[in-house]
């Protein structure tokens, strides 16, 4: 599989539309070549390339911000001497000025196929400050390493957010370059956009349904993301950060498992095995103990559950938005007066609860706290909106 960096720089004929003209970069550290080398790196060492300027997304152009809401600041890169501003430090969206330092951006970003992970929102924002300003977007495409499968309740509009940057469905199972695509469609922008596509991606093939596994290293897009397994279950595990329970920050696992010092996690496995047991399809699921070394719990020992996508897998059936929901709910039914969700101003979002926030509405949460409320209620408001984008992004599909 040839990503599109390396074609990028593979192919002088691809690289020729750029000579001339001053060229900037957003990526962050998982922004690589086949053979390790940083994009910003490669991209400064061709020498028909005139690099001008570089962006870096959430947790910095260098991957050192450990967690959420901590902000990078601008800087000159020692190396190559250019300018790397910050996408998630005084600004969330490029300023004019950050735009006077380029006629084209290259968008070398490795995502993870959900709505919340804020790359999706970072691309959308540059998109509509070049249609402005009138400079180009080309993506250099990257695997979606959650494949095509789709997933969990979309976005209701005026809930858009960093962490919800359009009616998009918590799984949506593009690449960053088709969802390019879709934004331009969608948000009506009139702005000169390219992908420079991938070569031999084929997200329906296991047993990496689009990430070469054996081919291609896995480098962390953000500190917490370590794995492909952890992009598996990230679309369901990533709610936790809208509740007390831990999702395993400060663990050499975080995003694959949730716990709590307070909770009976082989009373909660129970408890999810018996209310929706069709939801634990395609997955392993294992009770353990940790002790977080920072973030919620820390220095506690808790005990819950580890999702396992690395055997006992199946693609077609796994979905972890509702094997996270459904934790939720064994643990409401377990304890009903749990003091299950966080308050404060997720992604600086006030007045709303986070969870709410991450689910682009209420209704997951509605659904959890609802006694009376049956696997097939949640199903009956999030299988329209599933079949609905299956449809809606058909159009986009490059691959």
């Amino acid at each position: 599989m040839k990503f599109g960096l390396d074609r990028l720089l593979a192919d002088p004929a691809l690289r020729a539309p750029l000579t001339g003209r001053r060229v900037a970069l957003v990526a962050h550290p998982a922004s690589v070549t086949e053979d390790l080398t940083h994009a910003l790196d490669a991209l400064s060492a061709c020498p028909d390339l005139n690099l001008t300027a570089a962006f870096g997304p959430q947790h910095g152009m260098r991957g050192d911000k450990q967690d959420n809401m901590m902000e990078s600041p601008d800087f000159n890169d020692p190396v190559h001497g250019v300018p790397v501003f910050s996408l998630y430090g005084e600004v969330r969206r490029p300023t004019g000025q950050m735009m006077s330092t380029f006629d084209v951006v290259l968008i070398d970003l490795q995502d993870l196929g959900c709505r919340i992970y804020t790359f999706v929102t970072t691309l959308l924002y540059m998109l509509e400050a070049a249609a402005a300003q009138g400079k180009e977007v080309w993506v250099l495409d990257r695997p979606n390493p959650a494949g095509r499968p789709v997933e969990g309740l979309t976005l209701i509009p005026g809930w858009e957010s960093f962490v919800g940057a359009g009616a998009i469905p918590m799984r949506h199972g593009l690449t960053l370059g088709e969802l390019g695509h879709w934004f331009i469609k969608t948000f009506d922008l009139k702005v000169a956009y390219r992908v420079i596509e991938m070569e031999g991606y084929h997200p329906d093939q296991g047993p990496g349904y689009g990430w070469p596994l054996g081919e291609r290293t896995w480098v962390n897009p953000s500190p917490n993301a370590p794995n492909l397994w952890m992009a598996r279950a990230y679309p369901g595990t990533v709610m936790l950060e809208g509740a007390t329970l831990s999702e395993g920050r400060g663990t050499t696992r975080p995003l694959e498992l949730f716990g709590a010092p307070d909770i009976d996690a082989r009373a909660v496995l129970a408890q999810m095995r018996a209310f929706a047991p069709q939801w634990l399809e395609g997955c392993v699921l294992r009770e353990i103990w940790f002790e977080p070394t920072f973030h919620k719990h820390v220095g506690k020992q808790c005990n819950g559950v580890q999702i396992h996508t690395e055997t006992g897998y199946d693609h077609a059936v796994f979905r972890p938005w509702r094997v996270q929901a459904l934790a939720f709910k064994a643990i409401r039914r377990l304890y009903p007066d749990y003091d299950l969700w966080r308050d404060f101003p997720y992604e600086y979002e006030f007045g709303k609860l986070a969870i709410d926030v991450i689910n682009g509405g209420p209704g997951l949460r509605e659904w959890v706290d609802d006694p009376a409320s049956t696997p097939a209620d949640l199903d009956a408001i999030t299988v329209p909106d599933e079949q609905a984008w299956l449809e809606a992004r058909r159009p986009f599909l490059i691959y």
